[in-house]
């Protein structure tokens, strides 16, 4: 009983806070974001979570749950600032999935995270990095971060600023939120979107999808500290991380809805009902 009504007390949180958002927000959103209008932002009806950025804004989601949904699909956005297109595709698939197909193959629980990273998104001009300089994007505890995430970034990237993955694995609030958010959230999948090289990767247990709308798998490699590392190979949870071709251009609308179609079917034949990982292990609450 008392599990049940942290969780209700939790979803009443979120309904609370959209039905109020702040003054602004959607107008600035649609000032740094392409394709994403005022109306498009509003009709998100996005929800305050109560986590903030190093630089205390707010990291917004919005959750569409069917009441059929077997299947939880995380969709993050924005983990770099500079790639807006991605916070832009978060905001269409919101209002995709505020209108599901009547044939989609399965009810999903969808949980959306437009702008992981506000402060590089708002920054001027936007940057990859958080606003401590750290790449949201090598700061999770993969296995052997100490030893292997600097090492990386010294050799690899040649200390590239850019890159920087933090002094430990957890230093920042954003990346803290989101292995929360993957805690307690359990998806069956995880959707990265980032800019802009223009390819499909894959991490984890499954068969990779060939091709999401005009992106074609292409898997890039591993990086210590990443979520596609995290997620996909130590936690097991399938991530495809969508390399959209520009950060400042989105793709048509007609294309951004092609790939929801091609994700929504390729789920339903790899993490459908019958279909084994590790996170459908876990029944939806």
């Amino acid at each position: 009983m008392l599990f049940r009504f942290v969780i209700f007390t939790l979803f009443a949180t979120y309904c609370i806070a959209a039905s109020a958002l702040p003054s602004g927000l959607c107008k600035d959103f649609s000032s740094k974001i392409p394709n994403v209008s005022v109306p498009l932002c509003e009709a998100a009806q996005l929800q305050d979570t109560r986590a903030r950025s190093v630089l205390n804004r707010a990291i917004w989601v919005r959750d569409v749950r069917p009441d059929d949904a077997r299947l939880r699909v995380l969709v993050v956005g924005g983990i770099h600032g500079d790639e807006m297109s991605s916070s832009s595709m978060v905001f269409h698939w919101i209002s995709l999935a505020q209108v599901a197909p009547a044939d989609m193959p399965d009810p999903i629980h969808w949980r959306f995270i437009p702008a992981l990273n506000p402060d590089g998104l708002f920054a001027r001009p936007a940057r990859r990095v958080n606003a401590r300089g750290v790449d949201l994007n090598r700061n999770f505890p993969t296995p052997n971060w100490a030893r292997d995430a600097r090492i990386y970034w010294e050799d690899r990237t040649r200390k590239d600023p850019r890159r920087w993955p933090g002094s430990k694995p957890l230093s920042e609030p954003e990346s803290r939120f989101l292995l929360a958010e993957m805690d307690s959230f359990k998806p069956n999948l995880i959707v990265s979107i980032h800019a802009p090289y223009g390819v499909l990767d894959f991490d984890g247990p499954s068969v990779p999808p060939s091709k999401l709308g005009r992106l074609y798998l292409d898997q890039v490699g591993i990086f210590p500290g990443s979520l596609g590392n995290y997620g996909g190979v130590h936690k097991r949870v399938p991530v495809v991380t969508i390399e959209l071709p520009s950060a400042a251009r989105t793709p048509l609308d007609a294309e951004m809805r092609q790939m929801w179609l091609d994700l929504l079917r390729w789920s339903a034949e790899r993490l459908g009902p019958g279909v084994t990982t590790a996170s459908r292990e876990v029944p939806v609450q």
